[in-house]
């Protein structure tokens, strides 16, 4: 991997019928070099990366003859590093790149296969509040669109409902709603949000968190108040001089 490569983590397994398999997690936004042989296109024959993702399959291939096929048509591409080697880019890697990517390298000593299970990690957005609900005070923590799902504990320790939610791009919003006890001080309730991407887990203190409805209504009060002011100075200008 180069120096913009973000790598979270690389597990290879034992070749199994000749295929070496290789599960490979990486930072959403970085970019990915897959190298699938140590030899130089002074020995190689042919390269071949058949490529299994979430909503297509593909094919990005190079001969020695200088044919190349790409069926993938998404911005991956077969490169060489300074030595002659090839690998396969993946630039800005995102949800839609993760998947099975196959490689098989043919050289003039035999060939190499390889098998890299491709996963992303991002972490969420993370927020707390607290809201009245049925006359009763609710802590709300929220980790959106993470990758894995976060996961959300309280301090002190509550047993709080925890909902998640699959989003469309492949990450998870995870959502924990705590009822507070009659006893429960708010102001020593704090969320903590834990996440493989980052080191420390975060820690946050929900605050009360404004009621829209009611702010709307003042707001349209308020519209009213100066509409009426208006019109009613409007309407004493209009009004004739008495003599």
């Amino acid at each position: 991997t180069n120096s913009t490569t973000s790598v979270i983590s690389i597990t290879t397994t034992p070749s199994v019928k000749g295929v070496v398999t290789k599960k490979a997690v990486f930072s959403l936004g970085s970019n990915v070099d897959l190298h699938c042989s140590n030899r130089t296109w002074t020995e190689i024959m042919f390269v071949i990366w058949n490529i299994k993702l979430k909503h297509k399959i593909c094919r990005i291939s190079f001969t020695d003859k200088d044919h190349s096929v790409d069926s993938c048509n998404d911005g991956k591409s077969l490169r060489n590093t300074s030595a002659g080697q090839s690998y396969l880019h993946i630039p800005n890697i995102s949800a839609d790149d993760v998947g099975v990517y196959k490689c098989e390298s043919v050289h003039t000593g035999g060939n190499e296969n390889y098998k890299f299970e491709v996963a992303v990690t991002a972490p969420p957005k993370v927020s707390a509040w607290l809201e009245r609900r049925d006359n009763k005070m609710v802590a709300v923590c929220r980790a959106e669109k993470g990758n894995p799902a976060a996961k959300i504990s309280w301090s002190p320790a509550g047993n709080g409902s925890v909902t998640l939610q699959d989003e469309p791009d492949g990450f998870v919003t995870v959502e924990s709603r705590l009822e507070l006890s009659g006893d429960m001080d708010p102001e020593n309730l704090t969320c903590v949000v834990h996440h493989q991407f980052w080191a420390q887990e975060k820690t946050l203190v929900p605050k009360l968190k404004e009621d829209l409805s009611l702010m709307l209504w003042i707001r349209v009060v308020v519209v009213v108040i100066v509409i009426v002011s208006v019109l009613l100075i409007i309407a004493l200008k209009k009004r004739p001089c008495q003599q």
